[in-house]
């Protein structure tokens, strides 16, 4: 089976791609690196011994897109193409609406075209919004707080729409909570463009010295620190609940949610002290102001994931710390060489 992911070359698509080469499937790339670098597919081909093929296109581009589908023989797709970032959502909101659902509207008009039928979603716990309970579960009411997490839930609701009028189509829609880690070898990993958004990737910048000090965002929420609360899942079991949802697509039609996370909340301070324990570096922070949408605990009931798709979450905070700063360390400019 030959599976297309579109955005491949970013984080979580790279970890992705090299889980499905290992499980036995062909992979083609498609990405327009706005957010990854070229370097990633090198190191990729490296890791799995294969040249995955790779397309430089804009998955918008429904003609480049169609190209793609008629020189590959296509049986199913991974959509991780979307800007990601919740602050940058606030402040260009038109931009992050056009460019999330153009691409998932090219998508599936260009599979229809070629009658491929499967599609697993890179979609995101933000659409929970403020949740009034915790754990999550999947059948929860939904709603966003930024522009960025409305696009994945519109973009739910378009693919839900789309396989309740066609049922040839499978849809499955991974809600992720928190990706940290990299990959063991320390070739691939988290490269974010500027200032990091997320919390682990600005530790390790930190403990590079590349940053000054982390600002924590907050310490008094109704946590047991005061700092939030989030479910941080390492980036290689994430990987693998792709490959579980896969093989799930290929053998049921119709619509399927699941969360992937790991059933448990740590703090931002948790975080930074498993940090410095893993790895014996003082990690200094300034704690600042809330930030504005941000909310006090999240994290994930995955049970139904384990249930129906077999898969949970294997590795623990100590393998997310040591891997972030393997990754990290041996890669102070990320992919820039």
């Amino acid at each position: 089976m030959k599976i297309l992911l579109a955005g491949g070359a970013g984080f979580i698509g790279s970890h992705t791609c090299i889980e499905l080469t290992k499980a036995g499937y062909d992979v083609v790339i498609a990405d327009n690196f706005s957010n990854s670098k070229p370097e990633v597919l090198n190191r990729i081909n490296q890791l799995t011994g294969k040249e995955i093929p790779f397309y430089q296109i804009d998955v918008a581009d429904k003609a480049a897109l169609d190209g793609l589908f008629t020189q590959e023989n296509i049986d199913a797709v991974i959509h991780f193409a979307g800007y990601k970032a919740v602050g940058e959502s606030v402040e260009k909101p038109l931009m992050y609406y056009k460019n999330n659902m153009d691409s998932t509207f090219s998508l599936i008009e260009v599979m229809e075209k070629h009658g491929v039928s499967n599609l697993v979603f890179s979609s995101s716990a933000t659409v929970y919004g403020i949740p009034k309970t915790v754990p999550l579960i999947e059948g929860m009411d939904t709603g966003c707080t930024n522009p960025y997490g409305w696009t994945k839930l519109m973009n739910e609701q378009i693919l839900t729409d789309c396989a309740k009028a066609n049922s040839s189509l499978s849809i499955v829609l991974l809600r992720y909570f928190n990706p940290i880690g990299a990959h063991p070898s320390g070739r691939i990993g988290e490269d974010p463009n500027g200032i990091p958004n997320n919390l682990l990737p600005y530790i390790t910048q930190v403990a590079a010295g590349k940053l000054k000090k982390l600002g924590v965002f907050g310490n008094d929420y109704d946590t047991p620190d005061g700092t939030g609360v989030r479910d941080y899942i390492h980036v290689v079991d994430l990987a693998k609940g792709h490959v579980a949802a896969i093989d799930y697509a290929d053998k049921h039609k119709g619509t399927e949610i699941f969360n992937l996370g790991t059933g448990v909340g740590y703090s931002v301070l948790d975080i930074v002290n498993a940090f410095e324990k893993s790895n014996n570096i003082k990690i200094p922070y300034e704690i600042k102001p809330r930030r504005s949408g941000d909310i006090a605990t999240c994290y994930a009931d995955p049970a139904k994931a384990f249930n129906v798709l077999g898969w949970k979450a294997e590795k623990n905070l100590d393998d997310m710390c040591k891997d972030a700063w393997n990754w990290q360390s041996n890669n102070l400019k990320g992919y820039d060489v």
